[in-house]
C-alpha cells in the first residue's frame, strides 16, 4: 500500500482535522500540503462531499438541510515537482475504495427544491435519502430493495489550481450569465426547476469557505474571489464522470507552478448525468495515484481541457433496457435539438417504467442516479428533435425487468422522504 500523504478523520468536522485541513474553493494561492515526485505512488483520503453532514440513519431532513456553501472537501493540494504552466499533469488512478475501517456506508439524496433542487426537481420537489451498504465494491440499500450490483467507483471531482488570470475569467463570464438571467430569466430556458427565477451559477462567497492551510488573514480576502467547486471547468473540477474509475489515466492542464492538484467527492457508483444531484452513492474514500508530466502538453496536443483514458475495471454489463427521449417537454412543447430536454424525457420514461415493478418514483430516481446507467446523445442533427437514450443495466436487479415480466403486486416500500419546509 502506498504511504498515506493526506489522512482524514470522518468523525471530525472538515475544519478540525488532525492533519492538514481539506479545501473547498479553487484559488491559486491555497498552499500545497503534499509534495510529490513523478513516478511515486501515494495515497490520499477524502471526506464525503458534504463533510459529514449526512449520517447512516433514517433521517431525510439531513439532506433537506445540507449547507451547500460548505461543499466540496478536497484532499490536497498536491505540489508535483517539475510541473509548470502549459504542461499536462498525467494522473494514474491506481486504486480507490471506501474507508471501510472508519466509514462503511454511502448515501444518495434528492435535494429539496428549496435547497438546490436538481435535474427533475419539478417532478420530485421534496428531499429524500437512501443509505447504501458498501460490501467491497458491491452496493445494496435497505431503502431500495432487490437491487445489488458492483459499483463503478470514481472521484467525482479532481483538478489543478487555476491561475489568477483563469480565475478572473471564470468569475467574469459566470457573473455575466447571472446578470443576464436576472435581467431576462426566460433567456436561460434549460433550467426546468419549477421556480420562476432559479440560480444559474454559484458566485464566490466567503460563507462556508475552507481555504486549506492558507494564513487566516489572507484566507477571507482570497475567498471573496475563489471559485466554487460546484461545476467543471477547464482545469478539471466537478465532472462526475463515472468512467474515471480504477485504472484510468487523466491528463489535467497545468496553470500554476506545481499544478496544485486536488481530489474528492468520491462515489461508490453513479449513473451518467448524476440526475439526483446529491446523486451517486456518496462516500468518504481513499485513492492511490501516481503523477507524471507531459511537458508543454497543452500546446503540443492542442488541449486546454482535461482528457482521459478509461480503465478496464468493471462492472461490465451486457444486457440493458434502453429508453429514448426527444426534444419535446412533458407538456408537449417542442424544443430545437435540445439534448437536455431529451435526456429528461428518457429519464422520466425509465422512472415510469420502474414504477410498474413496484418502486416509487423517488426509488426509481435513486436507482437511475446510482446504478451505472449509460446515457447517450444519440442524435443531434435531425431537426427539430435531439435523441437521447438511457440504458438501464438488467443485471443490477434481482428479478427480470424486461418488458412482459411485470409483477404489479410487488410493493418495494419507499425511500426516506420529507415534505417539511426547509429547516
Amino acid at each position: 500500500m502506498p504511504e498515506v500523504q493526506f489522512e482524514v478523520d470522518v468523525d471530525s468536522p472538515p475544519d478540525e482535522q488532525p492533519g492538514p485541513n481539506p479545501f473547498n474553493r479553487w484559488h491559486p494561492d491555497i498552499p500545497a500540503v503534499v509534495e510529490a515526485d513523478t513516478g511515486e505512488p501515494m495515497r490520499l483520503e477524502a471526506l464525503d462531499w458534504t463533510g459529514g453532514q449526512i449520517g447512516d440513519n433514517d433521517n431525510a431532513n439531513e439532506v433537506r438541510d445540507v449547507d451547500l456553501t460548505q461543499v466540496h472537501y478536497l484532499a490536497g493540494p498536491v505540489r508535483v515537482e517539475g510541473a509548470e504552466p502549459g504542461d499536462l499533469l498525467k494522473v494514474d488512478f491506481l486504486d480507490m475504495g471506501p474507508l471501510n475501517d472508519r466509514s462503511e456506508f454511502g448515501f444518495t439524496g434528492t435535494f429539496s427544491q428549496q435547497n438546490g433542487g436538481g435535474f427533475l426537481t419539478d417532478h420530485f420537489p421534496n428531499a429524500a435519502k437512501s443509505i447504501w451498504d458498501l460490501d467491497g465494491y458491491t452496493v445494496s440499500s435497505r431503502h431500495v430493495p432487490d437491487v445489488r450490483y458492483q459499483g463503478k467507483i470514481h472521484p467525482g471531482l479532481a483538478g489543478c489550481a487555476p491561475s489568477q488570470e483563469l480565475l478572473e475569467e471564470w468569475n467574469e463570464r459566470e457573473q455575466e450569465l447571472i446578470d443576464k438571467h436576472e435581467e431576462d430569466p426566460e433567456s436561460i430556458h434549460n433550467h426546468p426547476t419549477g421556480e420562476s427565477n432559479p440560480p444559474v451559477a454559484n458566485p464566490p462567497t466567503t460563507e462556508g469557505a475552507l481555504m486549506g492551510e492558507m494564513d487566516p488573514e489572507d484566507a477571507e480576502a482570497a475567498a471573496e474571489e475563489a471559485a466554487r467547486t460546484v461545476p467543471p471547468r477547464e482545469h478539471g473540477g466537478n465532472h462526475d464522470i463515472k468512467d474515471l474509475s480504477i485504472g484510468s489515466t487523466v491528463y489535467f492542464p497545468v496553470y500554476v507552478d506545481g499544478a496544485k492538484f486536488g481530489v474528492g467527492d468520491f462515489h461508490a457508483s453513479q449513473g451518467d448525468g448524476e440526475i439526483t444531484f446529491c446523486g451517486a452513492i456518496e462516500m468518504a474514500a481513499y485513492i492511490d495515484l501516481e503523477f507524471d508530466l507531459v511537458k508543454d502538453g497543452m500546446e503540443k496536443h492542442g488541449v486546454d481541457h482535461p482528457i482521459f483514458e478509461p480503465g478496464n475495471r468493471g462492472p461490465t454489463f451486457e444486457n440493458f433496457v434502453t429508453f429514448c427521449g426527444y426534444s419535446v417537454t412533458e407538456e408537449g412543447e417542442q424544443h430545437y435539438i435540445d439534448s437536455h430536454v431529451a435526456y429528461r424525457r428518457a429519464s422520466l420514461q425509465a422512472i415510469e417504467y420502474l414504477k410498474k415493478f413496484g418502486y416509487t418514483g423517488q426509488q426509481a430516481l435513486h436507482i437511475l442516479g446510482t446504478a451505472p446507467i449509460e446515457g447517450r446523445q444519440s442524435g443531434v442533427v435531425d431537426v427539430p428533435n435531439a435523441c437521447s437514450t438511457l440504458a438501464l443495466p438488467k443485471g443490477i436487479f434481482e428479478f427480470d425487468i424486461s418488458p412482459g415480466n411485470l409483477d404489479e403486486s410487488s410493493d418495494r416500500g419507499d425511500l426516506l422522504v420529507t415534505d417539511d419546509p426547509l429547516g
